[in-house]
């Protein structure tokens, strides 16, 4: 049944009473209504729409800043990163215009939690796991498609309206920040709301106790109290999902159709094959330098893509970004500062290219977007070179 309050859902599962909070992330109407519902209800668990990572976070809010932007760009967690950066710059966005404090909810519900004595419950799926697994979903230029979609999206000018801020209450700020991408990726949506839903409901229905209070993004409330009463097994949406035998196939038939294109061009003739060596050195080479450019990467950084990409591109395990972004990294290493104004540089073309941080990510994505599309450029050209012998 529902409660007179709007935001209070309450359930029964197997004699076990539920109350479900609806929050909206950056909302100090949301951290009174935790603080309220728990010490009247004093509930035996407290389950909060959190994960291990998130929770620690939120704990020491600075630990992020001292991410090692070499270990992210060595561990291909670039884009990830971004995605995170910008979800995160824009939560702090809309609490500074509400005057309170990022995931206040869920602090006040740790701290309610602990002082009625209550179990504390992480009841969300890994985040990383939640992005990876949109992540394999998505191709090449989706990916490129939705990154760029948020990190420009949002105007750092532009001030969000009473009828957005009281909509923030219905919502979730992943969903917020992807608002109107679902008919473009149908399969964010499934992830990010319907998989989680079902994942929050199963961590909540196990809640130790009788008596549990769920707080919760709004957009999840109808979600978890459809799938509270729904036994399902969760362990094959805990995980990211392996890569398909068919992109793993591809990875590796792309770069050795290439190099068959290549001793066959040497068999025909010495010539021809140093005509198809340079088409494919050329091409990749000239495009990653290009796209790095574009990024207003340092020469080094510029001509590391360009020997790096004939190479990298013809083995799959390698990037050509990585070289390129290390490189970028090394001479113009991120300060403090770069990192602290992530929040307010990530949203402006200016401030993206002024702060070191936020430039070696873009540097790193640069590169190896030209260098796959050196790759296919090269490819015909090589295919065409093949047919006119």
């Amino acid at each position: 049944m529902t409660s007179d309050d709007s935001h209070i859902t309450k359930l029964n599962y197997q004699g076990k009473e539920i109350i479900l909070l609806a929050t909206a992330h950056v909302s100090q109407q949301s951290v009174e209504l935790v603080k309220r519902v728990i010490s009247e209800e004093k509930p035996d668990s407290v389950c909060i729409e959190l994960d291990e990572g998130r929770y620690k976070n939120l704990q020491d809010p600075k630990a992020w800043e001292n991410t090692d932007i070499v270990k992210v760009i060595k561990s291909n967690r670039v884009g990830f990163l971004l995605v995170n950066l910008a979800l995160s710059s824009y939560q702090k966005k809309l609490a500074k215009q509400l005057g309170t404090n990022v995931g206040g909810e869920m602090i006040q519900g740790i701290k309610s939690a602990e002082e009625v004595g209550a179990k504390l419950v992480l009841a969300d799926r890994d985040i990383q796991t939640t992005f990876l697994r949109i992540w394999r979903k998505l191709s090449f230029w989706e990916k490129s498609k939705l990154l760029t979609s948020l990190l420009f999206s949002f105007d750092e000018d532009t001030e969000i309206s009473e009828k957005e801020l009281h909509e923030l209450l219905e919502s979730d700020i992943l969903e917020t920040a992807i608002t109107g991408m679902h008919k473009e990726f149908p399969s964010i949506g499934e992830v990010l709301i319907n998989e989680r839903d079902q994942y929050l409901a199963s961590k909540i229905r196990t809640a130790p106790g009788k008596k549990v209070v769920a707080v919760l993004g709004g957009a999840h409330v109808p979600g978890v109290t459809k799938e509270i009463d729904i036994e399902r097994d969760i362990s094959s949406i805990s995980t990211a999902p392996p890569k398909s035998k068919l992109s793993k196939a591809v990875g590796w038939i792309i770069p050795g159709a290439i190099l068959v294109l290549i001793v066959y061009a040497f068999v025909v003739s010495f010539q021809t094959g140093l005509q198809q060596l340079s088409a494919w050195v050329l091409w990749t080479g000239l495009l990653a330098a290009g796209f790095t450019a574009l990024s207003l990467a340092h020469p080094l950084s510029i001509l590391t893509s360009f020997v790096a990409a004939p190479f990298t591109t013809i083995n799959p395990v390698l990037a050509c970004g990585w070289f390129t972004g290390l490189v970028e990294a090394w001479i113009k290493k991120p300060t403090v500062k770069d990192v602290n104004n992530i929040p307010q540089d990530i949203f402006s073309f200016k401030g993206f290219f002024r702060n070191r941080f936020l430039k070696i990510l873009m540097v790193v994505m640069m590169a190896n977007i030209g260098a796959s599309i050196g790759t296919f450029v090269a490819g015909l050209d090589m295919i065409r070179n093949l047919f006119h012998m």
